[in-house]
């Protein structure tokens, strides 16, 4: 078993993100709003303020997207497919996709 995790950068993509994650086989997902260590330092933390010209354009919050699955053909399924959607995850500021191995699980459909 493993933990796919997903960071998506760009937020207006989660709807087709989800349908990739269907369509690899990926059987349920918990979303989670999240943000960057970046945009937090630069806006929360006052010693960091002067980056705010730096994070221009960046995105400042994304989603997150954790899903626990047995099958690591629907991974590679789902990579392909989310390469597609979201423009090629090699290219800075698309998003995080990696995954974790799980030992224990239990409550969740596979």
């Amino acid at each position: 078993m493993k933990l796919i995790v997903f960071v998506l950068n760009r937020e207006e993509l989660l709807e087709r993100v989800l349908e990739a994650y269907v369509e690899a086989g990926v059987n349920g997902a918990t979303i989670l709003d999240s943000e960057g260590m970046g945009h937090f330092l630069t806006y929360e933390v006052p010693l960091f303020a002067d980056f705010k010209e730096f994070m221009k354009g960046n995105k400042p919050y994304n989603k997150t997207i954790l899903s626990v699955v047995e099958d690591d053909d629907c991974i590679h399924r789902l990579r392909s497919i989310l390469d597609e959607v979201c423009g090629g995850l090699s290219s800075p500021g698309t998003g995080i996709l990696f995954t974790v191995p799980v030992d224990f699980a239990v409550g969740f459909v596979g």
